[in-house]
């Protein structure tokens, strides 16, 4: 973490030559991104929903705050906070096929964020194990260093709980019925393709147009091919996010793809500034949709009191 805020002071440094004109271009793409998939998960919804009134408004209230606490709490601690408003907005809603919704509106980004990565390891521009265990400010540089036993303890959970699945399986026949529901946009391709997938084409477009200016922003040569290595770092960084919104991975891992195409002054303070930037102004969107939808930003207490009323309707 130490790492992380002194390249945040080295940011600070150059803040008189970012371009403020492409910074703004950037964060309306931002905007305008976000608007695009809250629209496709609204249409997920609606699917999974077909006898409710599903209100775009609302869901778009409900991603923004989503992203809006990822973008501070570790771990997609913003997951269940736009979870709970989306379920106070529809009736008769479930968290199992909510979850679910969540899952299929990630599934094409997983495809495409993979075909990034593919494109990524491909032109060499990732570094390898051995690497990533001495990335500066890397979330996950300890688990790299001790590679073997990291791998014997994932697969000790994963038996773990698959062995807790099978115990309970007969009690989860009706939890894995609302979670199917969830997947109910899939049974028409053609339904899904124009009115979900359309939408995270242009959301993935917009990704793309952003970073383009952010590099222009902070003087870094701005292409296509950059982009995407941005693009790249930002999914990795998402995966587990240990520093806010994966803040420590994205920089570490950016540094090493971007290494002698610009300065290391510059590359600190475009890797930091634009995290920072997308920190920012994604927290003001979400808790501000947060003040507005809940009256208020205490929204730990509403979510624990659902959770206490759940568990007592359920006894």
């Amino acid at each position: 973490m130490s790492a992380v805020l002194h390249d945040i002071r080295v940011f600070f440094d150059h803040l008189a030559d970012v371009g403020w004109t492409a910074l703004g271009i950037a964060l309306l793409c931002q905007l305008t991104k976000l608007c695009c998939t809250s629209r496709a998960w609204r249409n997920i919804l609606a699917t999974s929903y077909a006898e409710e009134t599903v209100r775009w408004r609302s869901i778009f209230g409900a991603y923004l705050a989503r992203v809006g606490v990822n973008a501070i709490v570790p771990a997609r601690g913003g997951d269940a906070v736009g979870l709970f408003i989306a379920k106070r907005r529809i009736e008769g809603a479930t968290y199992p096929t909510l979850g679910a919704t969540l899952v299929a509106l990630t599934l094409f980004d997983s495809v495409l964020a993979s075909c990034f990565i593919l494109y990524a390891l491909a032109s060499g521009e990732l570094p390898g194990s051995s690497v990533l265990a001495h990335l500066h400010a890397f979330d996950f540089h300890w688990f790299f260093a001790h590679l073997q036993g990291t791998l014997i303890a994932i697969g000790l959970i994963l038996l773990a709980l698959l062995l807790l699945l099978l115990w309970f399986a007969e009690h989860l026949i009706g939890f894995w019925k609302h979670v199917s529901l969830g997947f109910s946009v899939f049974a028409d391709k053609t339904h899904y393709l124009r009115h979900v997938a359309v939408w995270q084409v242009a959301d993935w477009s917009l990704r793309l147009v952003a970073i383009f200016f952010f590099l222009r922003a902070f003087h870094v040569p701005a292409t296509l091919h950059n982009a995407i290595l941005v693009q790249v770092t930002q999914s990795l960084a998402v995966l587990f996010p240990i520093s806010p919104s994966g803040i420590g991975t994205e920089q570490a891992l950016l540094l090493y793809s971007f290494a002698g195409k610009a300065a290391k002054s510059v590359l600190l303070s475009f890797s930091v500034g634009m995290r920072v930037t997308l920190i920012i102004f994604n927290a003001l969107l979400g808790f501000g949709a947060i003040l507005l939808m809940m009256r208020t930003l205490h929204w730990r207490q509403h979510v624990e009191a659902d959770r206490d009323a759940v568990a007592e309707h359920s006894r």
